[in-house]
């Protein structure tokens, strides 16, 4: 499996549950829509909780403050990427995307990176 990680900050003129609500309610079914053109199977938000727990651990390890979130997107393999990102339906879907998130997301502040999973347990 490859698996794109968005680490996300939201904007500075956004609320945090503005930036939680339209991500879930708007952006994620957007992400649904597109999923096929992209080549993309599995798609997962993961939204910022327990600030309190959060602040200890930064602490404790010297770290800097957390990302408002994680997305998280999967496809079977290097080729299913390769294809649904090279695709004319694929490149509209994309555009789509980083138009939508433009919205929400504070490009500067955030970080993407493509990974391989490798299960441990």
């Amino acid at each position: 499996m490859i698996k794109l990680v968005y680490c996300l900050r939201k904007r500075d003129d956004v609320s945090h549950e503005s930036f939680y609500q339209y991500w879930l309610s708007e952006h994620g079914p957007l992400v649904k829509s597109v999923a096929s053109a992209i080549g993309a199977i599995r798609y997962v938000q993961s939204h910022t909780t327990l600030p309190e727990l959060n602040e200890l651990m930064l602490k404790s390890r010297g770290l800097q403050g957390p990302y408002d979130g994680i997305t998280e997107v999967w496809w079977e393999d290097q080729a299913a990427l390769e294809r649904g990102m090279a695709s004319l339906e694929g490149i509209e879907a994309q555009a789509q995307l980083i138009e939508d998130e433009s919205r929400f997301i504070d490009f500067g502040q955030s970080s993407i990176f493509m990974t391989e999973e490798h299960t441990i347990f």
